[in-house]
């Protein structure tokens, strides 16, 4: 009878042995590829995937849910900031912590860091320097947290006070970071944590910021900030110079209702959210619009309430299974959305294999000319009796 028993349960342990296999081996199932612009158009970006909790890395066997359990799912709440660096995407969990999706070790969990001195009241936003230093901005703490490449509490700047610092970006030995109340962009030292000076509160009045929110560099190092209360993305140098401003209040291409989170690439190419337009903007080094992607609703490649984008050349290798034949990825382009079931929308930039894509400036007039177009055809208003 022993020896019968331990056959049976040899048999279980190798039925469980190969339905675990299985489904280490399962691949997601996914539709037709989703692209902007859509055909006929040609492809810039493709829609790869989403996130949204715990289930989208980690991974269960059929034996461990045999011994413990199905694994209960955790979920993201009300994402807004984003940053991934290192095969790990952290995202801003503004009702909670910093959450961290590593892709590497396909683990889930809270930014280990966030406790005792390092603990976060309401994490809004998240940059990460090429070391893996990040800095995550906390308007109900009232300071900006730094943490290491480890995830280890480093150190708080700012003091809370009647200030809301709501995001923070390193650019060489400065920390920049958008106060909304006061109008400005504060800067500090890196090193001492010493306020140097603010920028935005200078120059003409059609210079000076009103509602800062979102920062971003650019490769020569200008600064660019979404101010929610001009409905417009203004350009700084690092010194605090007022350069140019885009974008204007509309419906249109190139205007905002909602601006909030920017990001820009290797090409000088702006990323602006619109959370009102469910989309994402891209303009030229110009301010030139190029084109847009998104719209609202739950579908693949739809946002719905979007917060934060950021771009990603490193980490493309976790997504490859996602693109589409035929489809050269350049980089990555992660969104955040604060309502749906994708809290964080996944993308690629990129172009068709062996197709000729036209430069910017001729995207620019062909956009021009359709516009012409559209005039001309448009009815005539009837003059006045």
């Amino acid at each position: 009878m022993m020896g019968k028993s331990r056959g049976v349960q040899g048999v279980v342990l190798l039925s469980l042995a190969l339905l675990a296999s299985c489904a280490a081996k399962k691949q997601t199932v996914q539709g037709p590829p989703v692209f902007f612009p859509p055909a006929p158009g040609l492809p810039r970006i493709q829609y790869l995937t989403s996130l949204a909790g715990s289930k989208d890395v980690e991974t269960q066997s059929a034996f461990n849910r045999f011994v413990v359990g199905q694994k209960q799912e955790v979920k993201l709440d009300k994402p807004y900031g984003i940053a991934i660096h290192d095969g790990k995407i952290y995202v801003c969990d503004t009702n909670a912590t910093v959450v961290v999706f590593d892709l590497k070790l396909k683990m889930y969990g809270d930014l280990v860091g966030a406790v005792g001195p390092g603990k976060l009241l309401q994490p809004t936003n998240v940059s990460i320097e090429a070391d893996g230093t990040k800095y995550v901005s906390d308007p109900g703490r009232g300071q900006v947290v730094a943490f290491d490449a480890n995830d280890a509490y480093l150190r708080a700047y700012g003091e809370p006070g009647p200030w809301r610092p709501v995001d923070a970006v390193g650019f060489e030995d400065r920390l920049y970071v958008a106060d909304v109340p006061n109008h400005v962009v504060k800067v500090f030292d890196k090193a001492t944590g010493a306020l140097v000076k603010s920028i935005g509160d200078k120059g003409e009045p059609d210079q000076r910021l009103d509602r800062p929110t979102n920062l971003a560099f650019d490769p020569e190092g200008y600064l660019y900030v979404t101010d929610f209360g001009r409905f417009q993305v203004v350009k700084y140098d690092r010194d605090g110079h007022f350069v140019s401003a885009l974008g204007q209040p509309g419906d249109g291409p190139g205007q905002f209702a909602r601006p909030k989170g920017i990001a820009v690439d290797r090409q000088h190419r702006l990323y602006a959210v619109d959370a009102s337009f469910n989309n994402v903007q891209i303009f030229d080094k110009s301010g030139r619009v190029l084109m847009y992607f998104g719209e609202g609703g739950e579908a693949p490649g739809s946002l719905l309430l979007p917060a934060k984008v950021t771009i990603d050349y490193d980490d493309l290798s976790y997504f490859r299974e996602y693109v589409a034949s035929g489809f050269v990825p350049e980089y990555l382009i992660l969104v955040t959305n604060q309502l749906g079931p994708r809290s964080v929308t996944v993308l690629a930039f990129g172009h068709e294999k062996g197709k000729t894509y036209p430069s910017d400036d001729d995207l620019l007039r062909r956009i021009e000319e359709e516009k012409r177009k559209a005039l001309e055809a448009a009815p005539k208003a009837s003059p006045p009796p």
